[in-house]
């Protein structure tokens, strides 16, 4: 029984599909989960000055509204593989795509800032959800050989999400006379930029029409024969699908659909395993890199630079992600994915640090010394630039690929919710940090980098080339 289902997972791994097209469409498809991902989390940028205007809050208040969607995403990606376990992988697309369709149209609309908050919450749901489902179902329906690729969709996916949405707010706030209070058809310049979001929001509801059900979900509710006929599909015609099929199957069996019991053991409460994926998520985030896509324009125009150009640098810097996510896809299935994530921590030490240096200078009538700013400037697109090739994809492919079968939804769902967590509390503690001490707290992002390499030399294993079920 072994010996006849690891032969098809070595033939899948180095197999070309016939329909590699196919295969890169579907992940693309399921991907639109990541680029509403980055639209939303990042469109907020442009609306945070105009938003402390209109309903004059201070940097506190302020900071949780920004922030109060992030326990939206945890909530999200805590309970998005249990549905996705329940009801399947493209219902729990379809949901997120209502669910962020919603938030666009409350959030463009608010009556106050409580309601407000409270679309931002439901369109972190969606995110959560999104950022879940995506990593897992192209996981689940890429050929071993191409997986860390189609995989890196995600991240790609959401870096040009940030790019777009920093893309359009340059436009709309150009269009507004460069007043994020500007009236724009009917509305302020900052409410249609949150609206704009309905219309990618509704294109990944169509997808998710137009793609298969993941065929491990599949066989774990006995529809076999659908199942080999999307793994073709897939994987092309020199497989043996009905061994295929056993392989899958045997790695499922007389197992439960996973549940957060099923991650309980070991001395520390959950697996190591699962710790290990929390520890990922949680140094994705606690180096500082969502600073950069929520508060960008906020931070430069606190050194000195004009509001239309402060919007500028923050689509330049969103252009810099673009490019790191690309060579980080051409590369993580070269390289492999532990090395790249060691190159990107030692880049971003480098960043942070320079960074931390230019903003302890005293502003010289409002700004920074002209050396100083351009450090800070360059040193920012550095930093973006080595996360973006390495722990932007590294992470989420990893996280797709890292837990054994019986716990992978999960275990996914856990780390994901502790990168939402991680995430709210960098976002949550930014401006107060700032006004507390901005290169201070650029020194504290510095070190959660510095400390991400001792982390993955220690504990983290490759992934490259390994078939899902051998994962254990």
């Amino acid at each position: 029984m072994s010996s006849t289902s690891q032969a098809p997972s070595s033939g899948a791994r180095t197999a070309h599909p016939d329909h590699l097209g196919h295969v890169i469409f579907i992940a693309a498809a399921a991907a639109m989960g990541g680029f509403l991902f980055g639209y939303d989390s990042s469109v907020i940028n442009g609306a945070v000055e105009a938003i402390r205007d209109r309903y004059d809050v201070g940097s506190a208040v302020l900071a949780q509204v920004i922030a109060v969607a992030l326990i939206g995403c945890a909530i999200g990606a805590a309970t998005a593989g249990r549905i996705a376990d329940r009801i399947g992988r493209i219902r729990c697309m379809q949901i997120a795509a209502v669910l962020f369709t919603i938030s666009a149209v409350g959030s463009a609309l608010p009556f106050a800032l409580w309601d407000l908050a409270m679309w931002r919450v439901i369109g972190g749901f969606a995110i959560g959800m999104a950022s879940v489902i995506g990593p897992a179902y192209i996981a689940e329906v890429s050929p071993p050989a191409y997986r860390g690729r189609l995989g890196s969709f995600q991240q790609a996916a959401i870096v040009i999400g940030i790019a777009v949405s920093q893309l359009v707010n340059w436009g709309l706030l150009n269009a507004a006379g460069g007043d994020q209070r500007g009236e724009l058809m009917g509305l302020e310049a900052w409410q249609v930029m949150l609206g704009v979001m309905v219309i990618p929001a509704v294109l990944y509801g169509l997808l998710s029409f137009a793609i298969p059900e993941s065929p491990r979900f599949l066989i774990s509710v006995g529809k076999r024969e659908r199942a080999k006929k999307i793994l073709e599909e897939v994987e092309g015609k020199d497989v043996d699908f009905d061994a295929r099929v056993t392989e899958i199957e045997h790695a499922m069996h007389s197992e439960e659909k996973s549940s957060f019991k099923d991650l309980l053991g070991g001395s520390f409460f959950f697996k190591p395993i699962v710790w290990i994926g929390i520890g990922l998520s949680v140094f994705q985030q606690f180096v500082g890199i969502n600073v950069a896509f929520y508060y960008s324009s906020t931070l430069w125009q606190s050194v000195g630079v004009d509001p239309t150009d402060s919007f500028f640098y923050s689509f330049t810097t969103s252009i810099i992600n673009i490019i790191g996510t690309v060579i980080a896809m051409i590369f993580v299935d070269r390289v492999g994915r532990k090395p790249l994530a060691l190159i990107g921590s030692v880049g971003m030490v480098i960043g942070l640090a320079l960074e931390a240096w230019a903003f302890s200078f005293d502003l010289v009538d409002g700004k920074l010394p002209a050396t100083q700013g351009w450090v800070a400037l360059i040193a920012a697109h550095v930093f973006v630039l080595f996360f973006a090739l390495s722990w932007g994809v590294v992470v989420w492919v990893f996280l797709g690929e890292m837990f054994p079968n019986r716990i992978r939804a999960a275990a996914l769902g856990v780390a994901a919710s502790a990168q939402w967590i991680a995430n709210w509390a960098i976002t949550a503690s930014f401006p107060s940090l700032a006004d507390w001490n901005l290169s201070g707290t650029y020194v504290i992002y510095t070190i959660f980098a510095a400390l991400s390499i001792p982390f993955v030399l220690k504990f983290v294993k490759e992934t490259k080339g390994k078939a899902l079920e051998e994962m254990g």
